[in-house]
């Protein structure tokens, strides 16, 4: 809405009822100038189960209600990060929630145990219990493969993968093993099931949902809510072993154009309800106690801000009586709103302000918006209750309190033997020629690639940290890389195997290759069309096996379906591994023959989305489609495919990668001033960096077509610069993005070192600088005498605090 809109509505405006039918009412008329206004009546219905509100608890939540004070009320819609709330804050801040984003560790340790996560969830509920109401906090956490977040928890394979499966049953294993394993370290709320139908696998979060195809999305909500949640049951708690469970993204966040995350879903309701819709009457059915709103927009119209949605469908129509949280700082992307300020989405129907670092702002600010007409009390008193509801629901209320924290929960024989089977019935075989596969007893065996033994490749994002680019085997030691499992396997059926580089002098009977994408999330993950570039060497490898005689087993690791021709006519057999997670014993389930020339395993895995057969994207057409994959009772020939991309080839990376190796990357352009001299030089590797050299004050530059970096607001994300100082200079060193310009003089580190240089975006957008259209992403200003070798620039996710530094004058 905008600051105008919201102007002549406070002007007109009166407490109560009247002031809420006038706000919704120019709610609605925004919304239908703009586009985006569903009609409930073609929308699917559905219930949430009569349990969720009984009466007992409602007039227990009314009498609750009645006493509060509000800022009491204003607390409860309110949820902040742990990184950025302590225990103590809630003394004058009494939020509702808090959640560990996922780079938040508790006290800062990344990698703490499920005990030091009881700790830390025990004392934010004791806190909250002395102050106002006493109503404790909600604790919510992003377990959206297993209790990811978590050394030595179980990871299972990320939902691309499940979908694979094709088999609502183990979903909902799944999910009560995830449930155990989350209420074990004393957290009662998970943010999943996702249960987006992506249909641009260009989109970076693709490998969260499930399937292209909407009826896998329906069959599968049921499954994990019910396994995360368990059945309600009329004035009882959900037991200590489950936890609640989040639909989303409310809504048609797979469906936006290019697969640009948080982008705009144009199409019509039709669509809408029909490709995107289908997962949330199953999950409201079942009970889903919350549903997330989505970051994206549906025909231009921001989700979170969007009342015909929230309020009309969703609580309306689908009859959903369960509480609707914002993502991160989602609601500061709705028009006229900030971060610290935004009435509009609570308005519109969002019940709990995902506000991990804007809390305090929008607390204060929340507080003066009810008080002066702005969001009504009926509005705010419906929220509350909401969240009241919850969290009676998951017994967090009463004298006496559910009890979850059971820390030998977290990495439970059992649900690892889940993890294995999902490994195992998620792999897709796509070709198997002259039945390399499986590997026979007494093979020499090498395994190879950069997968074989990388235990973040085959995690994937959301594993330890957000983008899981650091996740390794020592997180998991119940865990097993793919090439270890293999290497195991081969030995106990009486062969030889080892994890190798390269090709050993002895010739092996067959090479096992595994390689694929590295791990990212939310659209760090956005890629301008569906190549897999292979790293330096990789083809290269597969080439020279080949040409030995050596059988090529392919394993590929990705978040979706690529553009693979090359790989694929080099291979002798191809299997779609996906993103496993951390039991690769599953992988050597099915591709490994025992003593007796049998695999544990068959293939059983088929396609949930469509495979191209170019880098195109929409596919034009698919070389294969949902559905499809070999397996060794039903092998097929599978003869040379399409090598040509069809595309014209840029770069893999983002938009947010700016140089690479000491190369500019498209769509990025440098600029020198006549003062400033480049040339290649070697840092780590050969011309690996670009030396820039100043023999008088001047700027180096890149420019390029404006791109809009808002998102990147919404979490921890820096301009990231590696690179080398090898000459001090005469005068101050400066670095712009977006048109700000910062002195990071005393950031350069030692002379002849090489060095990482991260400072957050806010730092930028404090002093002005405009992210809705970067054109000049870094800009670095010295003079006469300074030299500095760079190798690397980027806007990367990070994981802790930086300090930002001064103003340049």
């Amino acid at each position: 809405m905008s600051k105008g809109t919201t102007a002549r509505l406070k002007s007109g405006m009166k407490a109560g009822l009247l002031a809420s039918s006038l706000l919704l009412l120019g709610s609605t008329a925004l919304q239908a100038a703009e586009g985006g206004v569903a009609d409930p009546a073609n929308w699917p219905a559905a219930r949430s189960p009569a349990a969720l509100t009984d009466r007992a608890t409602e007039r227990a939540i009314n009498r609750l209600i009645k006493r509060m004070t509000l800022e009491q009320k204003v607390g409860q819609v309110i949820q902040g990060d742990i990184s950025s709330v302590t225990p103590a804050d809630l003394e004058r801040y009494p939020l509702g929630s808090i959640l560990a984003g996922g780079n938040s560790g508790p006290y800062g340790d990344e990698r703490a145990d499920a005990a030091k996560w009881l700790k830390l969830v025990t004392e934010y509920r004791a806190a909250s219990r002395k102050v106002g109401a006493g109503v404790p906090i909600l604790f919510g956490v992003d377990a959206v493969h297993g209790h990811s977040n978590l050394p030595g928890a179980t990871i299972f394979p990320h939902n691309v993968g499940l979908g694979a499966t094709h088999d609502p049953e183990l979903i909902h294993r799944i999910g009560k093993a995830t449930a155990a394993e989350v209420a074990g370290s004393g957290i009662e709320w998970t943010f999943a099931p996702t249960l987006a139908t992506p249909q641009d696998l260009r989109w970076g979060r693709a490998y969260e949902g499930y399937s292209s195809d909407p009826a896998v999305i329906a069959a599968y909500s049921k499954a994990m809510v019910e396994g995360l949640q368990g059945p309600l049951r009329l004035g009882k708690p959900l037991p200590a072993a489950k936890v609640a469970a989040s639909a989303k993204h409310f809504l048609a966040d797979g469906g936006t154009e290019a697969g640009k995350d948080q982008g705009d879903a144009k199409l019509p309701e039709a669509e809408l309800v029909r490709l995107h819709a289908q997962g949330y009457p199953p999950a409201i059915d079942a009970g889903a106690l919350t549903v997330m709103a989505s970051f994206s927009s549906w025909n231009g119209v921001k989700n979170h801000g969007n009342r015909s949605l929230l309020t009309d469908v969703l609580k309306g129509r689908m009859g959903f009586t369960g509480l609707i949280v914002g993502d991160w700082n989602g609601h500061g992307q709705i028009p006229g709103c900030t971060t610290t300020d935004c009435a509009a989405a609570i308005n519109a129907g969002l019940d709990l302000y995902m506000a991990p670092d804007s809390w305090k702002g929008l607390f204060d600010n929340t507080v003066r918006e009810v008080r002066d007409g702005t969001i009504p009390m009926a509005r705010l008193d419906d929220a509350v209750r909401r969240v009241l509801r919850v969290k009676y629901k998951l017994g967090l209320m009463g004298a006496k309190p559910v009890g979850r924290g059971d820390p030998a929960a977290v990495g439970a024989q059992a649900h690892l033997d889940i993890a294995r089977e999902a490994v195992a019935k998620s792999l897709v075989l796509l070709k198997n020629e002259g039945s390399v596969l499986p590997i026979r007893p007494g093979a020499k065996v090498l395994v190879t690639g950069p997968g074989a033994d990388s235990m973040a490749m085959q995690a994937g994002g959301w594993t330890i940290t957000w983008q899981g680019t650091d996740t390794s085997a020592a997180d998991f030691p119940k865990g097993r890389t793919i090439g270890r499992a293999i290497v195991e396997a081969v030995s106990a059926a009486g062969g030889k195997a080892e994890i190798a580089s390269d090709v050993p002098a002895k010739k092996p009977d067959v090479a096992v290759v595994v390689f694929g994408e590295q791990p990212y999330a939310e659209f760090q993950g956005d890629v301008p069309n569906l190549m897999f570039h292979p790293r330096e060497g990789e083809l290269e490898l597969m080439k020279r096996l080949k040409a030995q005689g050596v059988p090529v087993v392919a394993v590929f690791l990705s978040g979706r379906p690529m553009f693979v021709g090359p790989e694929l006519n080099l291979a002798d057999a191809f299997v779609a591994a996906w993103q496993p997670g951390s039991q690769g014993q599953g992988v050597a389930d099915v591709l490994v023959a025992g003593k007796d020339g049998k695999p544990v395993r068959d293939f059983t895995g088929t396609l949930s989305f469509d495979w191209p057969q170019d880098a195109r994207s929409p596919m034009v057409e698919p070389l294969w489609r949902v559905g499809h994959g070999l397996s060794y009772a039903k092998p097929a020939k599978v003869g040379a495919v399409n090598e040509d991309p069809r595309v014209e080839l840029g770069s893999a990376l983002s938009e947010t990668t700016f140089i690479r190796a000491g190369k500019v990357i498209d769509p990025w352009r440098l600029g020198l001033d006549s003062t400033v001299t480049m040339r290649a030089v070697d840092v780590a590797a050969q011309e690996d960096a670009r030396q820039f050299s100043w023999s008088g004050k001047g700027d180096f530059a890149l420019d390029g077509p404006p791109v809009d970096m808002q998102r990147h607001l919404n979490g921890g994300f820096a301009l990231r610069l590696d690179w080398r100082p090898d000459a001090r200079g005469s005068g101050p060193v400066t670095v712009s993005f977006a048109g700000v310009r910062l002195d990071v003089s005393q950031s350069l580190g030692a002379v002849g070192k090489p060095a990482t240089l991260r400072i957050p975006l806010t730092c930028f957008a404090a002093h002005g600088a405009k992210l809705q259209a970067v054109g000049s992403p870094l800009r670095m200003g010295a003079d006469k005498g300074f030299v500095v070798s760079l190798r690397n620039a980027g806007i990367e996710g990070v994981g802790e605090t930086y300090a930002c530094p001064p103003l340049a004058n």
